[in-house]
């Protein structure tokens, strides 16, 4: 029995000695893990996985330096860690946000991707299930060999990622989504209790997003009011008409897009014409940049209108006659350079509008 417990001794002050070398009491003395980290966003949302990267060394790893069946710290040293600056969902199953200690059980068939609220961990010695905020089964895929213990995004859409975890012939692919529009929503709202509430910017800033993802559309009719009265401008107008349109309220909708052409500048109502282009609401187009035309008959973006017009109309003489008084007062931005390149194209009697 006495021999035993030296045993036990000897192997826990040998456990002790190779984690204080492993991690030595002077920080930047090199590793043979080297620590990496890397950063993903989704949305609005930041993921940032935190390890160090073992080398296979010509070892078997898996089924061999790394047991099946046995929790891993899916990296080398300190608790691998993974953050969400908001809620996702792995695999389809809710997880917070915050930093979790990443660890993962390894298995011939499949895997378990083990997300823990201990992340400050040495490794996965100290592993209880107890602390776990999530479990996912995942299937391991064969890959390519990869020397250094990797961790890449792949997949990426707007609203999810495929992580995937790499080391000699083994890939471990899970998939992590956002709800992007829930998240952005939540941002916008608290957003708007601070500074934000007193401009009409912050106000149509959040309804225009609400409006492009076509979500919310009566919180962001609301916004607009609130925009309009701070201060009624082209923008939140244009806005407001916008989302009655998309609630079906054509008539209103009419009736907002008026006043807001009213008060738009040349480049509003060249841009308004433009959009509509390019709804393929052609007819409405070439006649909105007829009456920017009209209201505005010496501004530069009025005259390249124009020169839209005509060319669609195949009429080239005049297309580049409106384009080269466009160019006299195009500003000195990349905006010269667009328009020679159009009046390039006219010359070669070659349609702008295509």
């Amino acid at each position: 029995m006495r021999r035993v417990r030296h045993i036990t001794l000897f192997l826990s002050i040998l456990l002790v000695a190779i984690a204080s070398r492993a991690q030595s009491a002077i920080d930047d003395l090199p590793r043979p893990s080297q620590h990496a980290e890397v950063i993903q966003r989704i949305g609005v949302s930041n993921i940032t996985i935190s390890y160090s990267r073992p080398l296979v060394n010509g070892r078997k790893v898996f089924g061999g330096l790394e047991a099946y069946g046995k929790v891993w710290r899916a990296g080398a040293n300190e608790n691998t860690t993974i953050t969400f600056t908001d809620p996702v969902t792995i695999e389809g199953k809710p997880l917070d946000r915050g930093t979790y200690g990443l660890h993962m059980i390894p298995g011939e068939t499949e895997w378990t991707v083990i997300f823990s609220k201990a992340n400050a961990s040495w490794g996965s010695f100290t592993y209880d299930q107890k602390e776990d905020a999530l479990r996912v089964t995942v299937k391991p895929r064969a890959s390519e060999f990869t020397e250094a213990l990797t961790y890449e995004f792949d997949d990426l859409k707007p609203d999810s990622s495929v992580i995937t975890m790499r080391w000699d012939k083994v890939a471990v692919p899970f998939k992590v989504a956002v709800n992007v529009n829930e998240v952005v929503e939540q941002k916008m709202r608290e957003h708007l209790r601070g500074l934000a509430q007193y401009t009409w910017d912050g106000w149509n800033d959040a309804a225009d997003y609400l409006v492009n993802e076509k979500v919310d559309l009566e919180e962001a009719l609301a916004y607009t009011d609130k925009s309009i009265a701070v201060e009624e401008r082209y923008e939140n107008l244009m806005t407001k008409s916008q989302v009655l349109d998309l609630l079906g309220r054509k008539e209103e909708a009419a009736k907002f897009r008026t006043e807001a052409l009213a008060r738009a500048n040349a480049t509003q109502s060249y841009t308004y014409a433009r959009q509509l282009q390019r709804a393929k609401k052609t007819d409405e187009a070439w006649a909105a940049y007829r009456a920017n035309a009209k209201k505005f008959p010496n501004d530069w973006i009025t005259h390249f209108g124009m020169a839209r017009v005509y060319s669609a109309q195949g009429d080239y003489d005049n297309a580049l006659k409106e384009a080269k008084l466009a160019l006299a007062g195009a500003p000195a931005d990349g905006t010269k350079d667009f328009v020679e390149g159009q009046i390039r194209k006219l010359e070669a009697k070659q349609d702008i509008n295509i």
